[in-house]
């Protein structure tokens, strides 16, 4: 036994200077890249700079725990301490800023086809100066959350600490704070914009934002595609609430695709749609199996003429159509595939006979390259930023790993939807200016407009502080020229401009 003493003291004297002095590594100091640039923002000639850098979020005992990555763009101004400021991130839980950046809010943009009849293909992709960006009414901060685009966990971070509902509000409310105080903007009009979970997330931290000694109360938030209570974004079996609130969005789908409603303009077969949603097809799902033979013939009917699917195929799904498998049927015959983020959008699928798609999200990866490729080159070449590590556009990892409690450790819980939408009520009604807008794309498969409606009517939000807008796009209906145009007024309009 003797013989083997001395190794093994020294493996445990090793492993444990090593130890120690992974401990003490110094980290290095945040990185930041800032550069000046003039631009043309609607008719104005204005002078920004650009920083892109990291921000050390803090633990209680003031240790570095992530290097959260930001890219701001601020105009110099002699009262700058009441400029507007909007800060942007999307969603996931999981994506980085790049989708908002890169196709709507951002000095320069990439150019995907607004009719979406192409996918993007491969580089080179076509980037463009976007005089529409709101430089000249707001500066504007994109926040790529722990775990995406260049931001990650340090020192004695831990993943865990950033990835849940509750911890990811934190996190951002905490980076706000700290970039208001850094920029000497507690009293400049504050936004939020934010996509799809980063609508979620957005509800979330303005709730956080109230509290810890440090209240900010915001302006205004943009909901674009908005995801406040999930039942009714959620098309599973046994969810009732979806089948109702998805079918307008099936039916203005149909529609666009010349398979119903043909004749009619899409607001009025909407109105129509969504008419019967509330006073036939509601109280056809409750009553379920209660339904006569008769009663369900015709509802069936009725679903058949709204969503342009033979009535037989209705019949066999119990007038219960889930969205993974209306974008499977609807085109079938003619060997399509619809997209989930912008019902639009056509994939070709070798396998047929699929009761869903099984390739993925032609609307998605019908734009993915294009984003990616076009934020890595303008941060090279643009705003000069040169890190040692990939940008994560998306992290597939997070999903799995994301705490959905919004409860302290602990407490009793069962599962059930998330909802953020009655904290979004309570914050409003602390806050008497806080004003919300909502956009929604008719087209949008994952978060159908109806479910807005149906969210915001009934937790107690003051609705005279809620303006609720729709566009003939998707979930990015910004990828839609027209509605790109029409958003960038709505938003210009909203925040007083």
């Amino acid at each position: 036994m003797k013989k083997f003493l001395f190794p093994l003291m020294f493996f445990i004297f090793s492993t444990g200077f090593a130890q120690e002095a992974e401990k003490q590594t110094p980290i290095p100091d945040p990185i930041v890249f800032e550069t000046s640039h003039l631009g043309t923002f609607h008719g104005k000639s204005i002078s920004y700079k650009a920083i892109s850098g990291e921000t050390f979020l803090k633990n209680n005992e003031g240790e570095p725990v992530a290097a959260l990555w930001s890219t701001s763009y601020i105009k110099p101004e002699t009262d700058s301490g009441k400029r507007p400021v909007t800060f942007i991130f999307n969603g996931g839980p999981g994506s980085a800023s790049v989708w908002l950046h890169m196709g709507v809010f951002g000095p320069k943009i990439v150019k995907v086809d607004s009719e979406a009849k192409t996918d993007d293909g491969a580089a080179p992709f076509n980037m463009v100066n976007n005089e529409l960006a709101l430089l000249d009414i707001t500066d504007l901060v994109f926040i790529d959350p722990v775990g995406t685009g260049y931001s990650k966990v340090i020192g004695k971070g831990k993943e865990e600490d950033f990835w849940g509902l509750t911890e990811d509000a934190k996190s951002i409310a905490q980076f706000i704070r700290l970039w208001i105080t850094k920029h000497q903007r507690w009293q400049s009009p504050k936004y939020i914009a934010g996509e799809s979970y980063g609508t979620t997330r957005a509800s979330a931290v303005t709730a956080a934002l109230e509290g810890s000694g440090q209240a900010v109360a915001l302006n205004g938030l943009i909901l674009i595609s908005q995801a406040l209570d999930y039942q009714g974004s959620t098309s599973v079996h046994d969810n009732i609430a979806s089948y109702f609130t998805y079918f307008p969005t099936m039916a203005a789908t149909a529609w666009y695709h010349s398979k119903a409603g043909q004749g009619k303009k899409l607001e009025d077969f909407v109105a129509e749609a969504r008419g019967f949603a509330y006073t036939e097809y509601l109280p056809a799902l409750y009553k379920g199996n209660q339904s006569t033979v008769i009663e369900k013939e015709k509802i069936a009917n009725r679903i058949s003429y709204f969503l342009g699917l033979e009535k037989e195929y209705v019949l066999l799904s119990d007038n219960r159509i889930l969205t993974d498998r209306f974008k499977k049927e609807l085109l079938r015959r003619e060997g399509k595939t619809i997209g989930t983020l912008d019902g639009r959008y056509l994939g070709e699928e070798g396998d047929q006979t699929a009761a869903s798609p099984t390739l993925g999200d032609p609307s998605s990866y019908g734009i993915d390259a294009a984003y990616t490729a076009a934020l890595q080159d303008y941060f090279a070449k643009t705003l000069q930023v040169n890190v040692d590590r990939p940008y994560l556009t998306s992290n597939g990892s997070i999903g799995g790993k994301w705490n959905w409690k919004p409860v302290p450790e602990g407490s009793y819980w069962e599962p059930s939807y998330v909802n953020v939408a009655p904290s979004l009520g309570e914050s409003m009604r602390r806050n008497k200016d806080l004003k919300v807008m909502v956009a929604n794309g008719y087209y949008d498969l994952i978060t159908p407009f109806l479910d807005a409606e149906y969210t915001f009517a009934r937790h107690d939000i003051p609705m005279e502080r809620v303006q609720m807008f729709y566009y003939e796009g998707g979930h990015m209906m910004y990828n839609h020229r027209p509605d790109f145009e029409k958003l960038v007024k709505d938003i210009r309009e909203f925040m007083g401009k």
